[in-house]
């Protein structure tokens, strides 16, 4: 492989540029801060339909996959049947952080799959991932959340036992996602850090204070 397509330059140079890419990156960091705030402070739907879902632990609702906690994204992973395993799904599960980091900001995350538990399970062994993985087969959940046969992001919102929607993504918008800060964003409390431009009420701390290895987190940290 050839570098030919790039300038070589002194290090004066290069830093000079370097320099000019930061700006725009900081530009777009603080157009994605901006985005984020505004997502916050979107509208939500009432969810009044009743999802039963089949689980590990036998059948479940969409209050169930909360696990107690206020906030629950659910990624729809595509389907195809035992053996024809969705690639791009897949490379998405592969690059989910460590939930604690999830949980201590009151946040739960788990997969749905328009598929049959006995399916699931052994691919989700094989894989290894920790994620809470639910079947759909028999309900209207990936349909009525815009998922369908194929891939979709949900972000719900507990008030009691009431769930809202809040917020959908797929295609393209999946793909930076990951990290539990990229999630947070997606979410109505965000991060929950003083710095954020949230709705009043919404719970927050100081920056960097709430931050553990995923094996410290204790009930002295989450928000919920």
């Amino acid at each position: 492989m050839t570098v030919t397509h790039r300038r070589v330059v002194s290090p004066g140079e290069w830093r000079e540029a370097r320099e000019a890419l930061l700006a725009k990156e900081k530009r777009l960091t603080r157009e994605l801060d901006a985005l984020a705030a505004e997502r916050r402070r979107l509208p939500m739907v009432r969810v009044d339909k009743e999802y039963v879902f089949e689980g590990p632990g036998g059948p479940a609702t969409l209050l169930d996959l909360f696990e107690g906690r206020r906030q629950l994204i659910t990624y729809c992973f595509m389907w195809h049947g035992a053996g024809e395993y969705c690639s791009g799904c897949s490379m998405f599960t592969d690059n989910v952080g460590h939930l604690a980091h999830l949980h201590a900001r009151d946040t739960s995350m788990a997969l749905v799959s328009r598929g049959p538990l006995a399916e699931i399970l052994p691919f989700q062994r094989r894989m290894g991932w920790p994620l809470p993985w639910y079947s759909s087969l028999g309900n209207d959940f990936n349909d009525d959340m815009d998922a369908g046969d194929g891939f979709g992001l949900n972000v719900f919102l507990r008030d009691g036992d009431t769930v809202y929607r809040t917020y959908f993504t797929t295609g393209r918008g999946v793909e930076r996602l990951g990290s539990g800060w990229t999630f947070l964003d997606l979410t109505p409390l965000g991060r929950q850090e003083t710095w954020e431009d949230s709705p009043e009420g919404t719970p927050q701390t100081a920056p960097y204070t709430w931050w553990r290895l995923h094996d410290e987190y204790g009930a002295s940290v989450t928000t919920g």
